[in-house]
């Protein structure tokens, strides 16, 4: 009886042991799984900033050239 205590006992500590472990493991993957996603979502909206920013720039550039020709067709017509 006092083997097959012992035994269970060592089983359980092995048991107890590689829950833990597991535990870990589950634990930083799901940390490495956030982290992941936060830099997706991230990515994503930078590139939509980025062409927010192309667009607002050329949408200027447009800007400037018809008012400056609309003045100078003021000027010299």
């Amino acid at each position: 009886m006092r083997q097959s205590l012992a035994a269970l006992e060592e089983q359980f500590r092995h048991d107890v042991e590689q829950e833990q472990v597991q535990s870990e493991y589950q634990r930083e993957h799901a940390a490495w799984r956030t982290r992941d996603r936060r830099r997706h979502r991230e990515r994503k909206r930078s590139s939509l900033r980025f062409w927010l920013l192309v667009l607002a720039l050329i949408l200027t550039a447009v800007g400037v050239a018809v008012a400056m020709f609309e003045t100078l067709y003021y000027l010299l017509g």
